[in-house]
Order: C-alpha cells, then structure tokens, then sequence
C-alpha cells in the first residue's frame, strides 16, 4: 500500500472505472425490461437531480482534501494533513446530512423545476445517498492526497456490485406498485452501494493506520492552526465546487430545457420521457471510457499539487504532457469505435433504439476527456477560478443551443450532441489558451492526437471489415447470438490493430506499458517490447 505514482495511480483507478462503468452499462437491459423507455426517462431525469447536489457536497471538499494533503505531505508535514483530513470530513459529514433533508423535503418541487413530475418519488428515494457518498469522499480524497489509489478503486468496485444488484431487486419488487414506484425501487441500490462504499474506506483506513502503511500524525508540532487548516479547505473547495457544480448544474438545466423544448415541439410528455431515455443510454456508455479518464483526473491533481508546490515547472508540463498522451489514447480509439459499432452495440446491450446518438456523438467523448484533463491540470497549478470560468462559458454556449436546436422538430434530440459539441469546444480552446499564457505549459493537442487518430482510421477500417464479414458468415446462428459474436470479435481484432499501428508508428512509448500490471506486461512479445520507444 505504498505511494503510488501517476501512472500507477491511474492504471489502479481506471482498472476499477471501467470495472464499475462495464456493470452499470450491462445492468440497464435488466433495468429497462422491468421499467421501459418511459420509465428510464423518469429515473434519468431523477438521477440528474440527484447527481446534481452530489457534486455541490462531494466535488470541492474532497479535491481540497487531496490537494492539501499532497502539497503537505510533499514537504513532510504529515500531521497537518491529517488534521486537514478530519476537519474537512467534518464538514462534509454536515454538509451531507443537510442536502439530504433538504433533496426529500424539496423532492417535488425538483421534479416539476425539471418538467417531470412522475421523478419526485425517485428524487425522494436517492436522498439518504447523500450523506453516505459525502462521508465516504472524505476517505477518497485523503487517499488520493498520499497517492494510494487502491482503497478508492476497492470501494468503487463494491460499490457498484451493490448497486447493480440492488436497483434490479428492488425495481422488479415495486414495478407491482407502479411505474414511478419502480423507478424509486431503482434508486435504493445507489444508497445501500454508497453505504457498503462507505464501510469499505473506513475499514480500510483503520486498518492502514494500524499497519504502519499510512502517514501518521507523529510527535512533532504543528505548522497550522485548525483555523488556518479548515481556511486552506475551504479557500481550495470553493472554486471546485463552483466549477464541478456549475457543469452539473448546466446538466440540470439541459434536462429541463430538452424536456420543456421537446414539448414545445409538440412532443407527448410519453415521447418525451422516451427520447430523454435515448440520450441517457448514451451517456451510460459514454461513461465507460470517461471513467477511465476520470481515473486520469485524480491521478493528476495530487501530482500537479505537488510539483506545484515544491516549484518544479518543468515538472509541471512534464506531467501534463503525459496526462494529455494518455487522455488521447484511450479515447481517439473509444469514439472511432463506438461511432462504428454503435447499432451493434446497442443490438448487444438490448437498448433498443438511440444508436443515431452515439453514431454522430462519440465525437463528444474526445472534446470532454480533454476539458476534464485540462480543467484538473489547472485546479492542481492553483488556477481554479480560470478553469470555473471557462467550463461556465462552454455551459452557457451549450444551453443557448440546446434551447434553439431541439424546439426544431427535424433536429429535436440530436440538438443535445451539437450544443455539446460547442460548448465543451468552446472550453477547450479556452482552457489551452490559460494553460499557454498564465502556465506556459505548451502541450500541443494537435501533434499527440496525430499518431491516435491515424492508428483510429486503420483500426476503423479493420472493425468494419471483421463485423460485416463475421455478421455474414455466422448468419446461421440467428439475428442476436451472430450479432454479438460479430461485435466481440471485432473489438478484439480492433484493439490488436490500433496498438499493433500505434507501435509501428512509435505513437507508445515504455512509460504506457506502466499501466499494465506485470503479469500482464511479461505476456507481451519481446519483439513487440523492443519496437516501442524510451
């Protein structure tokens, strides 16, 4: 349970991203066989409100907490950053149990703010959460600031375990009650995987702190006040919240606004539920590989935070440069894939209809990795308000949009793919115009997508040849078994291909092995090993 570094921090972190993200996107079948389209569209909007005040609780506090942390144990000062840690779980402890109250108090009006009135009883049901995930992102945050990313991958992992299982309980129990009493079943598996989450870090915690395996308080005094502490907290969480919460918010708005201007196009509240039920399922798989970026993301901020405050800038774009190779690597490769594969898969997952959604969005996936990098790049180098004010601006652009497009009946639900494309664009451009002049980090986008996106098209032109072909020689075995065998082996000769041209054209380098694990590492061909660079 040493410290890890970023690549290993990221390899244990996006190991348990995809993990979690590969049960929640095979579990909506089950979900969607016992509630429908329509009630998909209630649960999704009521999981919008939910994620919304999750983010004002458990975006800044625990970001915060790992960024102290890093930047005090960094200079030795080991007992500063626990008392950090257990002011700042303090405060989260209350915070959560406030919004908790407040979310089932205000469960109604919340539903019909976002023009869905049959979401208040899901709404109602997802607010103990609350406080669970708020206690538990103060354990997440402290283990993230000493570069230990494995308790939080472990609870993340059981987590959604809990989760998967629970939501398909307790939805089939009370889809006998009624439609919106199923979805609210729905819910209960989020609040029992955030209470399991919770018990994991607090047991893992103590028994690190009795191992000797964690930085402890020790004897020697403090540098810091608690008023200077909690100040440092608060000082750091502020404008996190301000730039997570306002990207969430802008979420909620787009839930509203799509909902309110697909009625204004004469759209049946049903059909409305029906198309937001699109959107979600694209999203749900858009946050497989997103979780792996996310992953990327917390590894980042401590490891900025750090160079940051020894005053290492070399280091700083150093490990920027490496965050923004990794980011483009996995994602060029994910959108190519998803847009090509987009019908079957959704033929696999039994989704149903939407698959014109990740067929022209999966662009989306790419601008929104890369705001996500940048955006924790500058909130570790300390320019959090920047990064709030730019993620702002791209919200704005994005609302504007949606409002114009989706009143459109010809455009209606594909406006939410072109507002997103604007205004996370938008917030690209801007955050690499603060990165150059206000950092003078110099990361060219354009070069590191270049080998990526190459190696894509090869690696696109592969996956459609062996589905098509599979498809049609294994027609005999029926529409869905050929369907999914086609998909399965496709994705295998596409990940061969894309890293067999990725190696050719040096586009990996040593260091990208690192987030392998050894055994795995040890399986590669020496011949393949010896082509890639230092």
């Amino acid at each position: 349970m040493k410290k890890q570094s970023l690549t290993e921090g990221f390899a244990i972190l996006s190991m348990a991203g995809l993990i979690t993200k590969i049960l929640s996107v095979l579990y909506i079948p089950f979900l969607l066989a016992i509630i429908g389209d329509e009630g998909n569209g209630i649960y999704a909007a009521a999981y919008q409100v939910y994620v919304f005040v999750y983010v004002i609780a458990n975006s800044g506090i625990p970001v915060a907490i790992s960024k102290s942390v890093s930047e005090l144990t960094a200079v030795g000062n080991h007992k500063d950053a626990v008392r950090t840690f257990k002011i700042a779980r303090f405060f989260l402890i209350i915070i959560g149990l406030l919004l908790s109250i407040l979310m089932f108090v205000a469960a109604k009006p919340l539903a019909g703010m976002i023009n869905s009135d049959k979401s208040a009883l899901a709404i109602a049901a997802l607010s103990p959460t609350l406080f669970f995930t708020a206690y538990s992102s103060a354990y997440k945050g402290y283990f993230q600031g000493i570069s230990n990313m494995t308790p939080t991958a472990i609870s993340q992992v059981v987590e959604q375990i809990a989760n998967t299982v629970f939501t398909i309980v307790f939805a089939s129990l009370f889809i006998k009650i009624s439609l919106e009493a199923a979805c609210a079943g729905g819910t209960v598996g989020t609040t029992m995987g955030a209470l399991v989450s919770t018990i994991v870090l607090i047991v893992v915690y103590h028994k690190m702190g009795k191992a000797g395996v964690m930085p402890r308080q020790g004897k020697t005094p403090s540098k810091h006040s608690y008023s200077q502490l909690a100040k440092r907290v608060i000082y750091y969480s502020i404008p996190i919240t301000l730039c997570v919460g306002a990207q969430y918010a802008g979420n909620l708005i787009d839930v509203a606004n799509i909902r309110g201007r697909l009625l204004a196009a004469d759209y049946t509240p049903e059909m409305v539920s029906v198309m937001h039920s699109y959107l979600s399922k694209y999203q749900q798989i858009m946050n497989a590989p997103i979780s792996i970026v996310s992953a990327l993301a917390a590894a980042v901020i401590p490891s900025i935070s750090a160079a940051a405050a020894g005053g290492v800038l070399r280091q700083i774009e150093d490990r920027a440069k490496h965050a923004f190779r990794l980011c483009l690597l996995i994602v060029i490769p994910s959108a190519v894939g998803l847009s090509i594969l987009s019908k079957p898969v959704y033929s696999v997952l039994r989704y149903g209809a939407g698959s014109f959604l990740m067929r022209y969005g999966s662009i989306v996936l790419i601008l929104m990795a890369v705001v996500q990098i940048q955006s924790s790049i500058l909130q570790g180098a300390g320019k959090m308000y920047r990064a709030t004010i730019n993620v702002i601006l791209g919200i704005i652009l994005k609302i504007i949009l949606n409002y114009i497009l989706i009143a459109n009946p010809k455009i209606n639900i594909m406006g939410a793919i072109i507002s997103s494309i604007a205004g996370y664009g938008l917030s690209l451009l801007l955050n690499a115009v603060t990165m150059k002049k206000q950092m003078k980090v110099r990361a060219s986008l354009v070069r590191q997508s270049l080998a990526p996106f190459i190696s894509s098209i090869i690696m696109g032109g592969a996956v459609w040849v062996a589905y098509t072909s599979i498809n049609w020689l294994v027609a005999f075995m029926g529409a869905y078994a050929a369907n999914a065998l086609a998909t399965l082996v496709s994705v295998f000769i596409g990940v061969t291909a894309y890293f067999i041209v990725m190696i050719g054209a040096r586009g990996i380098t040593k260091e990208d092995f690192d987030v392998l694990p050894g055994r795995i590492r040890r399986l590669i061909p020496r011949f393949i090993l010896t082509r890639v660079r230092e």
